[in-house]
């Protein structure tokens, strides 16, 4: 039983973790036929309607009758957070390698952890902060191209891809603290639908659907991939934790940018895509802070779990001895 539940957990979270790498080149491919805000339009009221009519059919909707108003806004405004991180996201791409787009997201831990410390006065032990300073020292080794001024190509447009990207990781850490506050009124999925149906209606006077009626097969294609990426790489992280700790499929899934990079490069040796899949033409340093970057974001994970179980467990002995 415990080999099938850890060969399904391998499965889910493989899967999710494929998805998620090869989302960032479908991204950068769909830049040729439609811009940000109306790929987001598209992939939320997609999985919206999916999701309205699974939960629909599972009698799950009166969850949201139990909502109070301050809930609703807090339900509104992750929405909002949410829509802001997948559209910059989205946007990142026009000025970065999809690899190195999915790495400088990897500083979401970090925020993650800053917003637990301030908002819900969880703390930081050094421990987790030494995994940060590595995570860090990674970015800037990775980077040292763009700071010293010997990389091919517009510094500033990397550095301004750079920033789109941590404000993306930045909407999503809050999106995950109010998420974080719903918990016990809705499940994750309904949270997901709620945002998704929002999505599908405060972006619709923003987003340009009549681009996506003009789309020829292969890019009616790019963007089906990117819909249905949404919904298969979430369903399939909320299975791995079903079968998997929560610390097993975090590591797991920082590995999403070295996948995200071996994929990349795959197609560029494959001549696809020339002229809108680019090498990175990264040098051994700059994988090396890769390396840093990765191994910062795993062992902050495993060192998180430990503090925890500690925590528990001193918890227990002082109420036995009570």
């Amino acid at each position: 039983m415990q080999r099938q539940q850890f060969l399904y957990g391998l499965f889910f979270c493989s899967l999710c973790v494929l998805f998620w790498s090869t989302l960032p080149i479908a991204l950068k491919l769909s830049g040729g036929f439609s811009d940000p805000v109306t790929l987001t339009w598209l992939r939320f009221s997609v999985a919206g309607i999916v999701l309205l009519i699974w939960q629909g059919l599972r009698g799950k909707l009166q969850e949201f009758t139990q909502l109070n108003g301050k809930q609703w806004l807090i339900l509104l405004a992750a929405g909002t957070l949410l829509i802001i991180n997948y559209s910059f996201f989205a946007w990142s791409l026009d000025f970065l390698h999809p690899g190195v787009a999915q790495l400088s997201f990897q500083v979401a831990p970090l925020f993650l952890a800053v917003g637990g410390m301030v908002f819900f006065k969880e703390r930081i032990r050094w421990q987790q902060w030494a995994c940060f300073a590595l995570l860090a020292l990674g970015m800037l080794v990775f980077f040292h191209p763009v700071l010293s001024g010997n990389l091919n190509g517009d510094p500033s447009m990397i550095a301004l891809g750079f920033l789109i990207v941590q404000t993306s990781a930045c909407a999503w850490c809050f999106y995950a603290l109010l998420q974080k506050s719903l918990f016990n009124k809705l499940s994750s999925t309904n949270i997901l639908l709620g945002i998704y149906l929002y999505a599908l209606v405060v972006m619709l006077p923003f987003s340009s659907p009549s681009e996506l009626l003009e789309m020829d097969r292969s890019q009616t294609l790019v963007a089906a991939f990117c819909c249905v990426n949404t919904l298969i790489a979430y369903g399939a992280f909320a299975q791995a934790m079903n079968y998997w700790q929560t610390v097993q499929v975090s590591a797991s899934i920082a590995l999403t940018p070295v996948i995200a990079f071996i994929v990349t490069e795959l197609c560029v040796a494959l001549g696809l895509w020339q002229g809108i899949i680019e090498s990175s033409h990264a040098d051994t340093l700059s994988l090396f802070g890769m390396a840093l970057v990765v191994m910062a974001a795993i062992s902050v994970q495993f060192i998180t779990a430990a503090l925890n179980k500690r925590q528990r467990r001193l918890e227990q002995l002082e109420t036995s001895a009570a």
